[in-house]
């Protein structure tokens, strides 16, 4: 039989996706991009938009293969434990994703639709180990799941459930194994990666050491990291192995400490700005990217030109806007003074145009220079990858994938680097 998954959302759904196609494998199933008999749909509910995405990519599944065999899980389960679909075979929330193979074949022979949903999650990590990734030259390691934050506009909490972390022998083991079979970048995820450690008496600097010392590996990135977590231990840590790559991305959310308060995020402009500036004293030209929430309840305009200026002060190598959305059972649904929509995308619109500007001055930075490229694919002749600070290079010729290459920077068309190999290097 034919499976295809369809990933919605995080770079930790698309690990679970993975994993969950790679069970149907080693039993005996095709995965395919296409028509397929059995549909597994992995949902995201970190927005509005995300919810009404993964309904309507449900509801098209299901029209468009009305024979097929239907399997949806996810956030957005969790979040809305009332949804029903009758033409849905599979309802799971984000615990036993494991089992989802066993619980199809059970399916298979007694065609029983189920939805499993549970009112607490366990209190250990639910396992999950891949050996190859089909379609990248990065592989994704997820090494812990669920947040406890709280933030005011944020229903990952209660989708995802508290703070766990996967077993650092089980962590180094995948990725030695990943390392062994090619892969030569490593990207660790996690709702919240940089908490690693706190249930299982170790830290993820200690887990980022032990990774940097692994035979064969070039690359080591960190999906994303917030700017508490970056103490000394761990600034230590990127000190001493360039294998880390020289790209983080720290979500901001507000450049106003009044809406960062209403936020309940744990720090303010301040903490942000020292913790920025001590590493770039480490690596000077790192990019640094980063998560921006536009409209939130109470954010006058005085409030969003706070975040302007601040984003700029930054100097951020790219922003990721989004307007705020109202999420059910959220501090910030019951807020005061909502933003409207109008103003939210007007403000949106503007955030981008900096990010955009910001983006080009550093890239511009890199005009003249030698970059290292992992090449991701090939087309037209040339070869298309990223750099280490994640900066998209197009090289003027054809290079195997999943090799690093040596790029001398020649010029900038728009959000593209364009290079020759260097010789000289």
């Amino acid at each position: 039989m034919k499976v295809r998954g369809i990933n919605l959302g995080c770079k930790v759904n698309a690990y679970e996706t993975e994993y969950v196609l790679e069970l149907f494998k080693k039993k005996g199933y095709e995965i395919v991009s296409n028509d397929a008999d059995i549909y597994v749909i992995n949902t995201c509910s970190v927005t509005n938009t995300s919810d009404s995405k993964s309904r309507k990519i449900i509801n098209k599944v299901v029209r468009e293969n009305p024979n097929a065999i239907v399997v949806v899980m996810g956030c957005m389960i969790e979040a809305h434990k009332d949804y029903e679909n009758k033409d849905v075979s599979l309802i799971l929330g984000n615990k036993d994703k494991s089992k989802v193979v066993d619980l199809v074949e059970e399916y298979i022979k007694e065609k029983n639709k189920k939805k499993i949903l549970f009112d607490d999650f366990d209190s250990e990590f639910e396992d999950m180990f891949i050996d190859k990734m089909s379609s990248h030259t990065r592989a994704f390691v997820k090494i812990q799941d669920g947040c406890e934050n709280f933030c005011s506009y944020c229903i990952i909490p209660y989708t995802r459930g508290r703070q766990r972390s996967k077993k650092k022998e089980t962590v180094l083991k995948e990725i030695s194994t990943l390392v062994n079979n090619g892969y030569q970048e490593i990207v660790l995820t996690g709702i919240h990666t940089g908490h690693y450690g706190s249930d299982i008496e170790t830290t993820f600097p200690e887990l980022l050491e032990e990774i940097a010392r692994i035979k064969g590996l070039k690359r080591l990135r960190i999906s994303s990291i917030e700017i508490t977590e970056l103490n000394d231990a761990f600034l230590d840590v990127l000190k001493k192995y360039p294998i880390i790559v020289s790209h983080m991305h720290i979500p901001l959310q507000a450049g106003s400490d009044t809406i960062l308060k209403a936020m309940n995020r744990k720090y303010l402009k301040k903490y942000f700005k020292e913790k920025i500036e001590k590493i770039r004293s480490i690596r000077r030209d790192i990019s640094i990217t980063t998560d921006v929430i536009v409209g939130f309840p109470g954010e006058t305009e005085k409030l969003f030109q706070e975040t302007l200026d601040f984003v700029k002060e930054i100097g951020f190598a790219k922003v990721h806007v989004f307007p705020y959305s109202v999420r059910k059972g959220t501090k910030a649904e019951t807020m005061p003074n909502q933003v409207s929509e109008v103003v939210k995308k007007e403000r949106v619109k503007r955030l981008i145009a900096l990010s955009s500007e910001l983006e080009k001055e550093y890239m511009d930075k890199f005009i003249g220079k030698t970059l290292d490229v992992l090449v991701e694919k090939c087309e037209d002749n040339k070869s298309i990858g990223y750099s280490d600070n994640y900066l998209r290079v197009i090289i003027d010729r054809e290079y195997d994938v999943n090799t690093i290459q040596k790029v001398k920077i020649i010029k900038r068309i728009d959000t593209n680097l364009e290079g020759v190999n260097d010789e000289n290097n």
